[in-house]
């Protein structure tokens, strides 16, 4: 035979040796990410008409041994050693010839997350000693919310510059996810329209380079913040005020954010920043704003970068920054938000930029006495309505007005000044502490009282009286010598 009845002949031999060889089908039904902790459970479907053999589950790691990865069994069934279908469904309608094996992983953890297997071995229809096996796998993709999420300010803490604008980052750091999640900000709870950048912007002047790209941004853009956020929030009238009446004079009353200060905005800010607070005994508070000028619609830059920590998961920084101006970004609330897939919100943190103003001190002991040691501590500060601390972290300096400290230094870096066993000469010392950060600076003034000590006044009575004794008693003995060398010449 040739030609299309030998094909034909072909074909049907085939198909009933396929038929008498019998047919197997395997998949496993897909599975979305797991959230740790939680249980899933993997379904492997099956289908032949063939007499089953076994069913095999793998574990599949990620150890890579020699001819492959290796493999953990996490299931096994064998029809040779059972006559119950363990750990199957559908057992009772064999003849349907569709089977399905389920295995439950209670609790996933990180070391769950992997590929899995389902092997299935049927008999052949022509000889029992002949097993036809088929197999397909599916990863389970185990995801972890995050652990934390911080918000800190980069190279704090930093002086406040009065003369001119400086550059000011967040930082955001999410620990713990897995997958990396999406990082956002938001200032006064509207979203910040943010410009990507790759490595950090050289300096704030480069912005007067570029206003083709800030007229090039879209203003409808949803969560853009502007000017516009700031309305509700309570402003300092006072450097308001001053603000615009040095522009009047300049006769330049336009938008804040003109490029660099001008010669005479310069000289009509200046005063003298020794103020009289050295003259008066009581704590006064001396705040001193920039000279320059800064816009109220800064260009926001973003950076995100992640690395992976040693048990799988991810931790992520974000940094934002922006020229800072003290006069609108003082007492705005910025914060940090996460989306992630095992969230079912987001999650996040906050921070309210704050400057210090009014820090309170406190003296311990309130009553200091000769010989005594001094502690002279900055308690707190006086905070606006919406902040809850002094935002970033301050720098405090201390100086002692009209000399060094007792230890001869010009002056002493931290939250608390030391002095030990102060003397007498200390009493109506006058010491100055500074706290600044990049919001701005206040000085607070308080004077030191020094009270005589009865104790060491009682010990030095008492040495006076054993030196009065001892000069007595000496001159005593002088005196009978004499007279005894009299008596003695006499006779």
């Amino acid at each position: 035979m040739t030609g299309p009845l030998a094909l034909c002949c072909c074909l049907l031999s085939a198909y009933i040796l396929s038929l008498a060889a019998g047919y197997l089908t395997v998949s496993i039904e897909p599975l979305l990410p797991v959230v740790i902790g939680d249980t899933v459970t993997l379904k492997c479907n099956f289908q032949t008409d063939g007499n089953l053999r076994e069913i095999v589950w793998f574990r599949v790691s990620t150890q890579v041994i020699e001819g492959g990865n290796a493999r953990q069994k996490i299931f096994t069934y064998d029809a040779m050693y059972n006559t119950s279908f363990s750990n199957m469904e559908g057992k009772h309608r064999r003849e349907d010839l569709v089977y399905q094996s389920t295995v439950r992983l209670p609790e996933v953890q990180m070391e769950d997350d992997g590929l899995y297997e389902c092997h299935v071995g049927i008999y052949d229809r022509r000889s029992t000693d002949k097993v036809i096996l088929a197999s397909t796998s599916i990863t389970l993709t185990v995801i972890v919310p995050p652990k934390s999420i911080s918000v800190v300010a980069a190279n704090s803490p930093a002086p406040f510059s009065r003369y001119e604008a400086q550059n000011f980052t967040l930082v955001c750091i999410v620990t713990g996810a897995k997958p990396a999640p999406m990082v956002y900000f938001k200032r006064d709870g509207e979203l910040i329209d943010v410009v990507p950048t790759a490595q950090s912007f050289s300096s704030v002047e480069d912005r007067s380079k570029g206003p083709g790209l800030r007229k090039s941004r879209d203003r409808t853009q949803v969560g853009y913040w502007s000017s516009g956020g700031l309305t509700s929030r309570d402003l300092d009238d006072t450097k308001l005020q001053k603000s615009l009446s040095l522009l009047e004079q300049e006769g330049k009353l336009a938008r804040l954010g003109q490029d660099g200060p001008e010669t005479g905005l310069e000289q009509s800010f200046e005063f003298d920043p020794e103020t009289t607070t050295e003259v008066i005994p009581e704590t006064v508070v001396s705040r001193e704003f920039p000279r320059w000028v800064q816009s109220s619609d800064p260009l926001y830059y973003f950076q995100h970068g992640q690395q992976a920590a040693g048990d799988g998961t991810m931790e992520v920084r974000a940094m934002l920054t922006w020229s800072l101006n003290p006069q609108l970004d003082n007492e705005a609330l910025f914060s940090c938000e996460v989306n992630h897939p095992a969230l079912s919100m987001p999650m996040q943190a906050e921070v309210t930029l704050a400057a210090p103003r009014g820090p309170k001190l406190s003296m311990s002991p309130k009553k200091a006495r000769v010989g005594d040691t001094v502690r002279i501590t900055v308690q707190g500060f006086q905070l606006g309505p919406s902040a809850s601390e002094v935002f970033p972290e301050p720098i405090f300096t201390w100086t002692k007005v009209g000399g060094h400290l007792l230890d001869g230094r010009e002056g002493h870096d931290g939250r608390e000044l030391i002095l030990e066993r102060v003397p007498a000469e200390l009493n109506g010392s006058m010491f100055r502490c500074m706290a600044q950060n990049p919001l701005g600076s206040t000085e607070t003034h308080t004077r030191l009282m020094v009270f005589d000590n009865p104790r060491l006044k009682k010990g030095r009575e008492r040495l006076f009286a054993i030196d009065a004794a001892a000069s007595q008693f000496s001159l005593t003995l002088t005196s009978m010598l004499l007279l005894l060398s009299f008596i003695c010449e006499l006779t």
